[in-house]
């Protein structure tokens, strides 16, 4: 069973939580909210998404690449967390 499985309902909150963040930031732009109020409402969405991000990432690691049933499942699971971690850096 896959870690984003077995962890989906904290997952799911994190990504409705996030959905309510980004609401937030429509409905500021929509009343014409000041420019501070929508930066740091943005700023509140991209720590969120930093920590999603750090939680799968995590889960990763300890799932794929160290606790991989082989050498061969262990090596993928870094190739593919190597390939997901450069986008994520560009």
């Amino acid at each position: 069973m896959s870690h984003t499985i077995k962890h989906k309902a904290k997952l799911l909150g994190r990504v409705r939580r996030l959905k309510g963040q980004m609401e937030a930031v429509e409905r500021a732009l929509e009343a014409e909210a000041p420019c501070t109020e929508v930066l740091n409402l943005v700023a509140s969405i991209r720590g969120a998404v930093n920590g999603l991000t750090a939680e799968l990432i995590e889960d990763h690691v300890r799932e794929h690449v160290v606790a991989g049933p082989d050498a061969t499942a262990r090596a993928r699971g870094a190739d593919e967390l190597i390939t997901v971690v450069r986008t994520y850096l560009k």
